[in-house]
């Protein structure tokens, strides 16, 4: 009963609706007379006298910055939250290129210092390397800007109330006692008979008189305020003017009264507006197709025009439409700009020089942050065009390169994963396995010519793996002696700079993510695999390799496997192979992998002691004693230590080397030895598992055995058959299939 007391009706609901959407209207002060704007202004004169590129570099800031640094000896770069915000039917987030964004936000900075957007930023690149999804963040982050406060914008409208308020003339004699109002802003719709809006969405400022707008400004806020901010301001504002009908209308409602700017400043609405890229307002795709930007056309349509008073009827008032038009106060993205014919935006070069364009017998102030995109094969086309030297001081290139970070790589591939997750189990490390080939595929060979001579030997034996993992990590390869990793690490900043200014640039050819999200669900489909599994990802990969007539990575000339895509899958496989080696190690439960650890650790603190002929403490008698050479000499024949006397020396001095080599690499961290000795751990673990051979020989024949079945675990193979199964379920995300098809391809393969 009490459910059915409190129970609203639906005209109650209506009601309270409705007040919620009346105190939300008032709040964000959406409606406002002219009067009343200038008051906003007087208190954020900042937010509001700038410019579509101020708005915009303002807008990247308010979401707020982070320091992003992949590794101790990589410089840190600032990277924009902005664009880790994912944007609805527009863009998801876009991982790494914060060299881009920095980019744009520099770019930006140098327009408001101009006071002109005098240029278009065109982001180039090869397909699918995120230059359509960093513009459509940023046209996200202003849909997202433009309702809070601190991005609220405005625009105007033209009202003319019914004839009692302006009865003999335009707004001059008032005749009813009630009409006697300061502005027809609020009127409600049924005192108006017309409402015309500024197609252009032109800036309340542009309503006073260029002439007088910058005394203006100092009578306003004061004449040092109104100084400073007047040289912030972009000439869209200090120097355009109002559209063309908009002037008409003007100065026609001047001349109807007399010159009486107050009466003029009645018939303006003030109305806040938000940006969409769905409505096309002041957020505008320009596709690569043919036709003009902008257009000039008369107002015929429109049957409010006949309510307007007699002055205004005379005026042959014209309407501008088009991309140029909606885009006005915001971002104008050209997609794919250099597919359309050159002639088809030579009219940028005079909108990016002037800020205006001429439209039919019109000229159209714009300010508008102008984004493009065009991909490597156009921009090489078009830098041989006659005219690209006129046309390169007006664009800004800013390179978008595909990722050289497989951690960053695999982020690309979240989203998809997850959906085929729905109805189909995924394997660990599978996007692992897409985003290392996608990367690997993507490096080049460094020129050993380019670098010192103490450097080349060292950068010029890299593989296209341990360049990888130093992109990505700071990972060196672990046969390099303490001081050629100084070297390498010294040279970091040279390696990932030595192709920046190539037109063969690291970074322009290779696997894009849309070809591995195409393998990555070609896989997905596969019958032969039961689950979706890094097998199952290398299988689509050796298949893509084959359509080399298709895919122009796949026909670049091989460097000592640089380039070389169908060998860069063997060495994924390799890796992968590592990876399930020790999971399924790990799985088998023999041992507790930390005794590894624990073992390699006493080795150092022992080798250490005996190079400075120092003793060691017994933990339990509290003597002083010799380090133990036993257990020295004992890793030492398992890891294969040289035989000599002095050879053992300088080896031990090399261990205690690189302990502190990385512990200099990594400050921050508590020294892991199988990190630092990653070749001693395998060696460590191979010994052991040779000696466990004949265990490992039956669980695997028991594991073909029983299938989908349960073993017979009171028999030694199948109960660790399926303990190993039980483990790499429960610890590490495998299924049952997945775990049996990991460990008869490790079986197969190493053992």
């Amino acid at each position: 009963m009490a459910t059915e007391r409190n129970k609203l009706t639906s005209q109650e609901v209506l009601g309270y609706l409705d007040k919620l959407v009346k105190r939300e209207f008032d709040s964000n002060l959406r409606i406002l007379n002219f009067e009343e704007y200038l008051s906003f202004v007087a208190e954020h004169p900042a937010r509001q006298l700038r410019g579509s590129a101020k708005y915009t570099a303002d807008m990247m800031d308010h979401f707020g910055t982070a320091e992003h640094k992949s590794h101790e000896f990589e410089p840190a770069v600032k990277r924009f939250n902005l664009f880790d915000l994912p944007v609805e039917d527009i863009s998801s987030k876009v991982v790494g290129q914060e060299q881009v964004q920095n980019h744009l936000s520099g770019a930006l900075r140098t327009f408001c210092r101009l006071g002109q957007n005098n240029k278009l930023i065109l982001l180039h690149g090869p397909n699918g390397s995120a230059k359509t999804s960093l513009i459509h963040a940023i046209m996200g982050g202003m849909e997202k800007y433009s309702r809070e406060p601190d991005g609220a914008i405005y625009a105007f409208n033209w009202m003319f109330p019914v004839e009692r308020y302006t009865k003999g003339s335009i707004g001059i004699t008032n005749t009813h006692k009630n009409t006697n109002i300061g502005s027809y802003a609020k009127l409600p719709d049924e005192e108006v008979l017309a409402r015309i809006p500024c197609d252009m969405c032109d800036h309340p400022l542009l309503v006073i008189p260029l002439e007088q707008r910058k005394l203006f400004l100092e009578k306003l806020l004061s004449p040092a305020k109104a100084d400073e901010l007047w040289h912030q301001m972009p000439s869209y504002l200090t120097k355009g003017d109002l559209c063309h009908r908009c002037k008409q209308i003007f100065e026609a409602l001047l001349g109807a009264n007399a010159g009486d700017l107050q009466k003029v400043l009645m018939h303006i609405q003030v109305e806040r507006f938000y940006f969409s890229r769905r409505y096309r307002k002041g957020l505008v795709t320009i596709e690569p197709q043919m036709h003009v930007d902008a257009q000039y056309n008369q107002l015929t349509y429109n049957k409010s025009l006949g309510n307007l008073p007699p002055s205004l009827q005379s005026l042959n008032l014209f309407s501008l439409s088009g991309d140029l038009v909606d885009g006005n106060r915001g971002i104008i993205e050209y997609s794919d700009l250099l597919k359309r014919p050159v002639d088809a935006f030579k009219y940028l070069l005079v909108a990016c020089e002037t800020g205006a364009v001429n439209v039919g017998a019109s000229i159209a102030y714009i300010d508008a942050v102008m984004l493009g995109s065009a991909n490597e094969v156009q921009l090489d086309a078009f830098k041989e065009f006659p005219d690209f030297t006129s046309f390169k001081a007006r664009i800004d290139l800013a390179k978008v390169p595909y990722l050289l970070r497989a951690s960053q790589e695999r982020e690309i591939y979240q989203n998809d994963l997850k959906h085929i997750s729905a109805d189909r189990h995924v394997a660990p490390h599978t996007e692992w396995a897409l985003a290392l080939w996608a990367v690997l595929t993507r490096l080049r060979k460094p020129n050993s010519i380019n670098y010192p001579p103490n450097v080349s030997t060292i950068v010029s034996a890299l593989t296209p793996l341990d360049k990888a993992k130093l992109y990505d990590t700071g990972e060196m390869p672990v046969s390099l002696t303490p001081e050629e990793r100084k070297t390498l690490r010294s040279a970091f900043q040279q390696i990932r700079d030595e192709f920046t200014q190539t037109p063969g640039y690291e970074g322009r050819l290779g696997a894009s993510a849309r070809e591995m999200k195409s393998v990555l669900y070609g896989a997905a489909q596969n019958p032969e695999f039961p689950c979706l599994s890094p097998l199952a990802v290398l299988r689509e990969m050796e298949e893509l390799t084959k359509r080399t007539s298709e895919y122009e990575f796949l026909r670049q000339d091989k460097q000592e496997g640089y380039c070389d895509a169908a060998e860069l899958i063997g060495v994924v496989r390799r890796e992968y192979l590592d990876f399930i080696d020790r999971e399924v190690r790990d799985s088998i439960g023999l041992y507790d992998s930390q005794q590894w650890e624990d073992f390699l650790k006493k080795y150092v603190q022992h080798v250490s002691l005996m190079l400075k002929g120092e003793k060691i403490k017994n933990r339990i008698t509290g003597k002083l004693e010799d380090p133990d050479l036993s257990l020295v000499e004992e890793l030492e024949k398992i890891i294969e230590a040289p035989g000599g006397d002095s050879d053992k020396a300088q080896f031990r001095s090399n261990v205690i080397a690189r302990v502190g080599a990385w512990s200099i690499d990594h400050p921050k961290e508590t020294v892991t030895y199988a990190r630092v000795f990653p070749e001693f751990w395998r060696k460590l673990e191979k010994h052991y598992y040779e000696s466990q051979k004949a265990v490992l020989t039956k669980m695997h024949n028991a594991l073909l055995l029983y299938g989908n079945s349960k073993p017979d675990i009171g028999e030694e193979g199948s109960r660790l058959a399926y303990q190993t199964v039980e483990n790499m379920k429960l610890k590490l995300g495998y299924c049952e299939n997945c775990a049996k098809e990991v460990i008869t391809f490790l079986m197969k393969q190493r053992y």
